[in-house]
Parts: structure tokens; C-alpha cells; sequence
């Protein structure tokens, strides 16, 4: 409740327990106003003009009131109807401004006739029960104190408004059917706006078949402040008691049951109990009454029964305010909104004006076209306001005249898709008014005016559409996806005529939701769902009143897969990474003005990421071109894709990668038992090998000593973490560090493939692969024996074997290079020995390793191999024990490494 007085700490201190107090002694007896009470009968003539005190918002001074007390015929106890007024708070009036009206006398069986004096500001009408000295005693009361009354008549007015509100709102609700979830809630939408309250939320999550009784409890909606209301009210001085009223409401005598003893209005009626309190006499207690007026009747309504026994009860009832007109202020509640002058049933969406939908102060308003626009040769067209449709409604049908019907025509760029649209609906159009000048402007002006009381006023100036919107098209960023509802945009030349919006299913049309943009005219938005929609064409139709052509808005739905999201390039790099979704549809990326193609080896396993290499730098085959950018740099980049769109995405520039170089790369072979197995290949890395790298630090220009090296395999099935930390890496200088590394013990003994190694900073951020080699496991061959046929003579018949472990590990054994007549050693093969052919020169064989079939290695005796006789003429089995060993590799070689590669020399860093 607003206040009109500015209240030191302690004065507010002692008002706050006096309401609390008042409030608590008035709630034993009845705690809202909802008891009957008489109604009181007002006529106000103003001049040669009269209008029942429902239209009349505030009093003037000569303004004559013509007054009577409408009491049943059977009523028993004498009634006094005293009309007085006052003229401010520190000004008492004179008794000529008292007239008191016998009620039960016939000569006052039509009332009484008053004119309002010259000075007057209030007007109070008292009824009470007729005794000794009644009139003088409350004459003497108003004069005695007169600010108590000023103060009363205020709060009175302002308690009628606010609770004028209420009821208007409860009285819409029940328009709208039990059950009716969706109307409740655009209907209880519109009466917040345009009666400035606000409902209570809670009630929508309620079941449906609750939510209108929920909405419906009085208490359950929250007044807004109403500036024009205060203004009505005459509030003759300033200040603010909001935060007085406030800390009272708050309280639990004044918050009894939850929604507050007198709801919405509660600081009112603390302020009302408080003043009549304080003029309680030994003869008479003052009771207010709230006036619903309804024609020329106050319909009173008390929260105290009134009392016919001393003290005995005095009704008091405010008549409006006696001041200055004061003008609806009333705006759009969206700047942008267009009205079509073209549809049915009109609505112009006005609010800030509470009072003028829940009273009858706004009366014969009306839309006055301007510039010489006329609607059916009328510039002038009727308006009822109407919270239930959320603002002002054309009351009449205005003269419309049906246009002749045609079949609709459908409006296409593509003249093979025209067709028939379905038979013309008269709620959207198909019978519309005629506009005489059909070749005026699409879009004109109308002015709000009307009479506010006895006064004239004009009002806000409203935008308004008077022919059907043209030129429809798709918002060009508007894109659609399959699988999914979209938002779609379309523009025209003026969509407020639009009456429907519906999605071309061949011949079945879809109906859509939609709205105007809000803040944006000739936009509208679409909802659009295509869960189930394959990509390509799709057809908006659009309807508007007015005419029976369709208008036919066509758009692209792409597939929902591809979905970008940003770009990282690090300084330095002549690459980027892409990530998103569905990134198999990009076909090229320019950034910056340089073009980039996804890498030959697409997106990466999981599909959130793609590789993006300058197209230059393979023209040009150079890993280290120059990248144009620099730490910091952002932007937007352009993505063509399959589909024929380009879409932007966002890039971003980080620091530098780390960047190594492999100066050189040493194997020392396991020293164990076995003959030696020579690898040939300078890219095979024997699984039992201790390798070190020599690695030179190229950004940043010293090597970090937070810096690490991870060595994985290319599949990433398998990586090691090297850190000076750990031993694992020395600094040979500032420059230049040693990594070690033993594969078998980092690994297991079941790793093998390509291996690579890369550097990676503190914070993370990894540089380049660069590739070593392969990773390989080698068998330990311990004897080679040959035996030879006792039916043959010649020894190059004899067959062979070779003994030791892990011969699993190899793929195929030949007796020379060519590999022409080599023995294939069977997948699942687990045994100690196996037969091989006789070497051709009788001292080597060749091999090929299962982990790097490509490469041929060899195992060479010193010595021929030992041969012995057998029994029969074929060779003996795989695994069979040998005739004759041959003597054990101590005895027959020196003591040798298994396997051994000659180290990669400096410069010939493999490829980056």
C-alpha cells in the first residue's frame, strides 16, 4: 500500500504496532469484506451532461450529485444519509458543506440533490442509525478532525480500485471452461497485462482440473503498483509507507492463514482500521465500506456487522476524488505489435491502465484512422475494452461485406507447384471488409480516443496493417535440420494479418505454432518440427484475412548430422583442428582467407574431430611453412559442406605447440642367449632393445624442465610418459635431452606396431607425432640341426630344424631371399621347434617376423649345420626331436646380441 506521509523511525515504530494491534482485534471479528451491505444510489450532471457514478472517475466543483439511500421497504431502523465534503486536512469544512437526508421521510423518497462547493477536494457519504444529536456529533467529528477523514476517503477510493481489479479478473475466469489448460494460461496471460497483476505461478503446475480453483482463491494474485490509481485516489501530499506496510504484512496476525487477512489490499485496510479506530466515540463507531459501483448503484460491502446498539455504527463510503481529469495512460505493451485492420475480431494489445478494463470510467472509445484512411468508408471504429482478450476489441461487425469466393490461389515461385488450396474458412478471412482505397499504403496509423468520464481524450497512436503482407521469404539464417524442431523466421512486407501458419505434407496440411518476433515488426516466428522429415525441400503455407491466396514460402532442411563447433589453431602450425559432429560433410574450410581440406585420414575414430590441413602445404609437400597467424588471433571461418551449405564457424588461436626434432635414435640390443637374428630393416625396433633418443628442444628454443616426451604406439593402444622427474630424460645441454626407453618393461611383452614419439608441455598441450619405427618381437633360436634321408645320398634332400623359443613369433622361413619355397609357421603354433628348408649357401636363413612381415631378417650359423641319418625318407616333423643336435650356440658362436640395427645417423630424421 502505498503511503502519503514521511515517518521518522520512532513515529513509524508506533503506527506499525498500532495497524498490528487493530489488525489483530478486527480479525476476531471478520477478516475480509466480504459482508453485504446496502447500496447507495449516485447520479453526477455535469453541465447538460449526466452519467451514473460507474463513468464518473473523479468529481469537479459544480458538479451536482443526485443521491438516494436504496433501502428495502421493510427496513426497521431509521437510516441518516449525511453528504459532506472536506477540503484538505488542515482546513475544516464549514457546515454549509453537511447535508444530512431522512431516508424513511417521503420527501426524500428520490433522494437529495448536492452540488459540489467551490474548494472541495473530498466527498464522504456517512450512513448511520438515526438517534438524538446524530447529525451535529458527526458533524462535529469530520470538523474536529478533519485530515482523519481526508485520509480515509483516500484509502476507501484506492481499496475500490485494487479490489475492481480482483473482481474483474475472477469474473473472466469464469468464462473459461474447467479442464482448459492451454486457455487458462493465454487467457490469465492477457488479464495480468492489461490488470497489472501478477497470478499465482503455483497454480499452473497444479493438475488441470485444479489450476482454475487455485487461480480463482482471492489472495492468490499480487496487485501491481497502478500509478494511475494513486493518482484517482488524490493523494493530497507525498511519501511512502511501502516499507511500514510491508514489515506489517509480515507479521503473523497480519499474514494470518497464509495469503495475508485482507490479500492484495491488506495495507489499505490496515490504514482504514487504524483511522476509524482512532474516532471511536461513547455514541458512534466509523466502519469503512468498499464501493463496487455497478450503473448508478454503490454496492457496499463491509468486513465489521454494523451495530444498532451504543456505540452504534457509523457506515462511511468515499465518492471519487474532486480534482483535474486524469487520462488513461495507456501503451502497447509490445512497441513493435501491428494490429490488422483486416481481421475479425481485432484486438489492439494496450495496457498501463488497469482501471480502464476493470471499471467503467472509459467510455464510447474508439480508433480514429489517420491521414483520411477509412475501413468500409468509416474513420472512426468502435472499441470495447476487454482484459479477458487482452486489450481493446472492434465491437462490431463494422459493415463487412462478403467478398465473391474463388478458389484460393496459392502463391509459388515455382509455377509447376501452384495448386488449389482448401475452401476458404470465414474466421481467417475469406469474408472481409472492403477498404475503398485499395492502392494506399499497406500500412497506416490509428489514433486511440475516447472519453474518460465526462472528459474527451486522445490516447496512444497505434501502427495497424490494412491490406494482406506480400514478398514472404525465409530469414536467410534461418536453417533447418531433420530430426528436430526448429525455429524458423520469415520475413514479408507486414505480417499482422497472418491468420495461420501451416507445414505442406502433400495435400495434408500441418498446422504450426507461431508469433510476431517481439521488438521486431514483419518477422515472424515459426515453430517448426521435422522429427521425422528426410532432408530437402519444405513448404510453408502461410493464410492471411483478407484474401484467399496462400502464400508459398519455400526452404532447404539440411541433415541434422553435421554440427560445428569451433576451431583450434595453435601458432606455428600449419594445420587446424576441427570439432562438432557429422564432420564427414566437410568438403573445405577457409580461414582467414587461407583454405584448408580435411585430412586424407577424415575425421578422427570417434567423429567429434577432423584434422584440417592447408591446401599449400600439400601442393607444396612443406611440414614447417609459415602459419599466418599468431597466439591470440580469433574470428569466424567459412565451412562449405557437402550439401552445398557454408556455415560459419568460430576459430581461435592458442600458443605454440612444443616442437622437437629427432637428432638421432639407438638400439643396444638385449645381450641373451641364442644365435644371432640379424634385422634388416633400420625401422625395426626389437621389442627387448634399449632404446635412446636424442631429441633437440625447436620450440621452445631450450628444452622446458617441466617439458615431457610420451612415446605410444600409432594406435594408441599403448603410451609411456618420459620426464626428467623421473630419471627417464636427461639434459645432454639446454638444448638437447636423451630419452630412454625399454619397450618390454614399459609396454609388456605383447606390444608391437608402429611406435612414435612427440613432446607434450606443462599444461598439456601436446606437439607433432614423429614417427620411429616399428616395434618388433623376435624368437630366441638356440639350435639349427638338418638330417638326412637313408634312402638318399644327396644332402640338399635332408631336412632341417631349428630349435628354441618363441618361435611362434615367426611368420615364414626360406631357405634364400626369394621366399619361393618357404615354410609357413601355422597360426596357434606353440612348440620348441619346427622344420625349416636347408639354407642355400648351408649357413643362412631367411625370415620373416609375424609383427613386420615386410621385412626380411636373417639367422647365420658359423658353421654348416650338423647332419645325422634317419629311418625313412621324409623330413622329420615340427617339434620331433633332431637325429643329432647341433653343439650349443657357446660352443659353435660367439657370444652375440639376439638382434641388432645399425643406429639411424644424425639428419635422417624420419618424415614428420
Amino acid at each position: 500500500m502505498r503511503g502519503r506521509f514521511r515517518l521518522g523511525s520512532r513515529i513509524a515504530l508506533h503506527l506499525a504496532v498500532v495497524a498490528v494491534s487493530c489488525v489483530a482485534a478486527l480479525g476476531q471479528a471478520s477478516n475480509r469484506f466480504d459482508l453485504t451491505g446496502p447500496s447507495i444510489n449516485v447520479h453526477v450532471q455535469r453541465g447538460d451532461q449526466s452519467l451514473p457514478i460507474a463513468m464518473v472517475p473523479n468529481l469537479q466543483a459544480g458538479d451536482k450529485l443526485t443521491i438516494h439511500a436504496d433501502l428495502p421497504r421493510t427496513q426497521s431502523v431509521h437510516m441518516v444519509l449525511i453528504v459532506a465534503f472536506l477540503r484538505g486536512s488542515t482546513n475544516p469544512p464549514p457546515d454549509n458543506w453537511f447535508t444530512a437526508l431522512k431516508t424513511w421521510d417521503k420527501k426524500f423518497s428520490e433522494g437529495v440533490t448536492v452540488a459540489v462547493p467551490q474548494e472541495a477536494q473530498q466527498a464522504l457519504i456517512f450512513l448511520a442509525p438515526e438517534t438524538g444529536g446524530d447529525f451535529s456529533t458527526l458533524k462535529s467529528a469530520v470538523t474536529g478532525r478533519p485530515g482523519t477523514f481526508v485520509r480515509a476517503s483516500q484509502d476507501l477510493n484506492e481499496a475500490s480500485f485494487e479490489q475492481a481489479r480482483i473482481e474483474r479478473y475472477l469474473q473472466a475466469l469464469q468464462r473459461i471452461p474447467d479442464g482448459s489448460s492451454d486457455q487458462l494460461l493465454d487467457h490469465s496471460k492477457k488479464l495480468a497485462a492489461t490488470l497489472n497483476l501478477k497470478p499465482n505461478d503455483d497454480c499452473f503446475k497444479k493438475a488441470a482440473d485444479q489450476q482454475m480453483a487455485c487461480l480463482r482463491q482471492t489472495g492468490g494474485q499480487l496487485l501491481l503498483d497502478d500509478g494511475h490509481g494513486q493518482t484517482l485516489a488524490a493523494a493530497l501530499v507525498s511519501g511512502d509507507s511501502a516499507n511500514l506496510i510491508g514489515a506489517v504484512a509480515g507479521t503473523p496476525m497480519a499474514n494470518a492463514g497464509g495469503a495475508g487477512m485482507y490479500s492484495a489490499y491488506v495495507g489499505t485496510v490496515i490504514d482504514l482500521v487504524r483511522l476509524m479506530s482512532g474516532i471511536h466515540t461513547a455514541h458512534f463507531q466509523y466502519i469503512p465500506a468498499i464501493a463496487f459501483p455497478d450503473d448508478e448503484s454503490l454496492n457496499l460491502r463491509l468486513n465489521t456487522a454494523p451495530s444498532f446498539h451504543s456505540p452504534k455504527s457509523v457506515i462511511v463510503v468515499a465518492l471519487p476524488a474532486i480534482q483535474s481529469s486524469v487520462a488513461p495512460p495507456l501503451r502497447l505493451q509490445d512497441p513493435s505489435h501491428v494490429s490488422c485492420l483486416l481481421q475479425p475480431k481485432m484486438v489492439l494489445p494496450l495496457e498501463g491502465a488497469p482501471l480502464v478494463y476493470a471499471t467503467s470510467f472509459a467510455h464510447d472509445l474508439h480508433l480514429h484512422l489517420n491521414n483520411g484512411a477509412t475501413l468500409n468508408g468509416k474513420t472512426d471504429l468502435p472499441l470495447m475494452a476487454d482484459a479477458f482478450e487482452g486489450g481493446l476489441v472492434l465491437t462490431e461487425v463494422r459493415g463487412r461485406k462478403p467478398l465473391p469466393v474463388a478458389a484460393p490461389e496459392v502463391r509459388d515461385a515455382d509455377p509447376s507447384r501452384e495448386k488449389p488450396a482448401p475452401p476458404p474458412d470465414p474466421e481467417s478471412g475469406a469474408t472481409t471488409p472492403v477498404i475503398a482505397d485499395k492502392d494506399g499504403p499497406l500500412q497506416i496509423t490509428g489514433t486511440l480516443q475516447g472519453m474518460w468520464g465526462f472528459d474527451s481524450f486522445s490516447g496512444v497512436t497505434v501502427p495497424l496493417q490494412r491490406l494482406p503482407g506480400g514478398n514472404w521469404t525465409a530469414a536467410e539464417q534461418s536453417e533447418l535440420f531433420t530430426g528436430r524442431e526448429n525455429q524458423l523466421r520469415l520475413h514479408a512486407d507486414g505480417i499482422a494479418c497472418t491468420s495461420s501458419v501451416a507445414l505442406d505434407q502433400g495435400g495434408q496440411d500441418r498446422p504450426l505454432k507461431w508469433q510476431q518476433v517481439p521488438d521486431r515488426r514483419n518477422v515472424l516466428q515459426v515453430s517448426l518440427p521435422l522429427e521425422k522429415a528426410a532432408p530437402g525441400s519444405v513448404h510453408l503455407l502461410v493464410k492471411q484475412f483478407g484474401t484467399t491466396s496462400i502464400e508459398n514460402v519455400a526452404v532447404t532442411a539440411y541433415s541434422d548430422k553435421t554440427r560445428l563447433e569451433a576451431i583450434r589453431i595453435h601458432a606455428g602450425d600449419t594445420a587446424a583442428m576441427l570439432s562438432g559432429t557429422g564432420l564427414g560433410g566437410i568438403v573445405s574450410v577457409k580461414i582467414s582467407g587461407v583454405d584448408y581440406k580435411p585430412a586424407a585420414d577424415g575425421p578422427s575414430p570417434d567423429g567429434k574431430s577432423l584434422q584440417l590441413v592447408r591446401t599449400q602445404d600439400k601442393q607444396n609437400a612443406d611440414p614447417h611453412a609459415k602459419s599466418p597467424f599468431n597466439a591470440g588471433d580469433s574470428g569466424t571461418a567459412e565451412a562449405k559442406l557437402a550439401d552445398g551449405r557454408t556455415v560459419p564457424v568460430s576459430y581461435s588461436v592458442d600458443t605454440a605447440r612444443p616442437a622437437v626434432d629427432l637428432l638421432r635414435k639407438t638400439l643396444k640390443a638385449d645381450a641373451g642367449s641364442g644365435m644371432p637374428l640379424i634385422l634388416s630393416s633400420e625401422n625395426a625396433i626389437p621389442l627387448n632393445a634399449k632404446l635412446t633418443l636424442a631429441l633437440r628442444s625447436r620450440f621452445p628454443e631450450r628444452f622446458p624442465r617441466s617439458e615431457k616426451i610420451e612415446v605410444a604406439l600409432s594406435d594408441g593402444s599403448l603410451k609411456a610418459t618420459l620426464s626428467l622427474a623421473d630419471g627417464s630424460v636427461v639434459l645432454q645441454d639446454s638444448h638437447t635431452a636423451l630419452a630412454f626407453l625399454t619397450p618390454a618393461k614399459t609396454f609388456g611383452s605383447s606390444a608391437f606396431g608402429p611406435i612414435q614419439v612427440r613432446a607434450v608441455a606443462s599444461d598439456g598441450t601436446a606437439g607433432d607425432w614423429i614417427p620411429l619405427g616399428t616395434l618388433v618381437r623376435t624368437p630366441v633360436i638356440t639350435g639349427f640341426t638338418c638330417t638326412r634321408s637313408a634312402a638318399k645320398e644327396d644332402a640338399n634332400e635332408s631336412g632341417c630344424q631349428i630349435a628354441g623359443k618363441d618361435l611362434y613369433l615367426l611368420g615364414s622361413v626360406s631357405a634364400d631371399s626369394s621366399f619361393e619355397n618357404e615354410i609357413e609357421v601355422p597360426l596357434g603354433f606353440a612348440g620348441d621347434s619346427i622344420s625349416v628348408p636347408r639354407p642355400t649357401d648351408n649357413h643362412t636363413l631367411y625370415l620373416k617376423l609375424r609383427d613386420d612381415p615386410e621385412v626380411v631378417s636373417t639367422v647365420t650359423t658359423t658353421s654348416p649345420p650338423s647332419t645325422g641319418t634317419r629311418r625313412g625318407g621324409a623330413p622329420s616333423n615340427a617339434g620331433a626331436a633332431p637325429a643329432t643336435t647341433a653343439p650349443p650356440p657357446s660352443s659353435t658362436t660367439p657370444a652375440t646380441p639376439q638382434a641388432t640395427v645399425a643406429p639411424v645417423p644424425a639428419g635422417n630424421t624420419p618424415p614428420q
